[in-house]
């Protein structure tokens, strides 16, 4: 670690210093934490791709399965609480290098257990190692938080997050790749090793720390008594927790389902999450022009509307409609993540105004709880994946389909609709004032706009 990479300066909010030295420094470390963060959503997801390819020799049954990769799941949500205050401790660049090495100890884990006759609980142990990969994004998600203006958030983070998210299809096509060339689940792990090797050595050699970053224990205290974390972290289960669940979920859907044997089945699991993923900027580009909350509001009408449909499909056993709809509803996950995640510092910012904050010191405000709350909103968002996963499994034990399981779903969207209706778009706007008066009780304000 040399002292050129500790920036002692970070002003994002200054217009001059960000044309002139901030936007390229920016915009080198969203590269490579993007990287970084890509092969640690392959490792987390890794296992929802290897148990369709453990036959019968596995010993494993269906509930077995979802078992496994709900508790995978579980790990990487848990994970990235102290993932994201460890940017702080150790600094961002730093950081990064740890967690990506980190990677090599489920990946080489699973290359050693990787055969017939190996126990379920050793599978579930060594794939609980790999729900470490989740914690990644956490930590990516709160270092480029500090890089970037606030006029260039949803962007910037709606591109972090998309370019992590897409390693979910990555891994499936990999996978894809290897298997019709004959090849094994040890030749997929042979690869990702080098790979995560590389991630770790671009990390030290491009990335910055940036100093003023600290971790901020009234901070997270602040987040975790504010209302709208949680609040928050209700509306990203229903996106991101969809995303990562119905990832997790899909290729037993088809499997056990619609009877696809596990290669039929790879080659359409790819597509949700490649079009979900490569759509996460979009929307937070779109949160960006119109704002996040009209635009989450929306998306939460149309996920409804397209479980609706799945239902339909699911009873009805039409393998046709059921893969264009599910795909839609991976698109519609993504973009509801970009939307979502633009949210919560536009939030921060407008309570900062409302305070009577103003200029860099309203930015500093949003910044320390945005940054804060984000852990604990992307971890809470992870658990819907777990939810999905269970919910699948007990659909399955009941009704020998995925049908109760999609009910529940639709119920969860119409209750996430309502709730952004009611907080962030049921009072008309009006202009925060430039000065407000401090008081106890916290403004009646519109966060239509964030």
């Amino acid at each position: 670690m040399t002292a050129r990479r500790w920036i002692e300066h970070w002003d994002p909010e200054d217009e001059v210093f960000w044309a002139e030295t901030g936007e390229k420094v920016a915009r080198r470390n969203l590269l490579f934490s993007v990287l970084s963060e890509h092969i640690g959503f392959s490792v987390w997801t890794l296992w929802s791709v290897l148990v369709l390819f453990m036959g019968p020799e596995y010993g494993l049954t269906p509930a077995d399965k979802f078992l496994l990769t709900s508790m995978v799941t579980l790990v990487g949500a848990v994970v990235r609480v102290p993932y994201t205050f460890a940017v702080a401790v150790f600094g961002g660049r730093n950081w990064t290098i740890i967690s990506a090495s980190l990677l090599l100890v489920p990946t080489v884990a699973a290359f050693t257990v990787m055969e017939p006759g190996t126990s379920f609980s050793t599978f579930l142990w060594v794939g609980l190692l790999a729900g470490i990969g989740g914690g990644n994004f956490a930590s990516s998600m709160t270092n480029i938080n500090a890089f970037f203006p606030l006029r260039k958030k949803g962007w910037a983070l709606g591109l972090n997050a998309g370019g992590g998210n897409i390693g979910v299809p990555v891994i499936q096509l990999v996978t894809l790749a290897i298997i019709g060339a004959s090849g094994g689940p040890r030749v997929l792990l042979g690869i990702y090793i080098p790979l995560i090797v590389v991630a770790a050595v671009l990390a030290a050699l491009f990335m910055d720390n940036i100093a003023s970053v600290k971790n901020d224990t009234g901070a997270a205290v602040d987040a975790a008594k504010d209302a709208h974390t949680w609040i928050m972290s209700f509306l990203y289960i229903g996106t991101f927790g969809s995303f990562i669940g119905y990832s997790f979920a899909f290729g037993q859907v088809l499997t056990n389902q619609f009877g696809r044997t596990p290669l039929q089945a790879a080659y359409l699991t790819f597509v949700g999450p490649l079009l979900g993923s490569l759509i996460r900027p979009v929307g937070g580009r779109l949160a960006d022009r119109y704002g996040g909350a009209r635009i989450t509001l929306w998306n939460f009408v149309a996920m409804a509307a397209a479980t609706a449909v799945l239902v339909v499909a699911s009873m009805e056993k039409s393998l046709p409609l059921f893969v264009a709809v599910f795909v839609v509803l991976f698109v519609l996950s993504g973009l509801g993540n970009g939307s979502t995640y633009k949210m919560i510092p536009g939030i921060f910012q407008a309570k900062a105004l409302a305070k009577g904050l103003e200029g860099e010191e309203a930015a500093a405000y949003g910044r320390r709880l945005s940054g804060a709350s984000m852990g604990l909103i992307g971890a809470v968002g992870a658990l819907g994946g777990v939810g999905i996963n269970l919910a699948f499994r007990q659909s399955f034990l009941s009704y020998g389909s995925g049908t109760g399981a999609f009910v529940a779903f639709l119920a969860c969207y119409g209750a996430a609709f309502a709730v952004t209706w009611a907080v962030y778009l049921r009072r008309p706007a009006r202009q925060i004032p430039a000065k407000a008066a401090a008081t106890e009780a916290e403004p009646q304000l519109s966060y239509a706009e964030v």
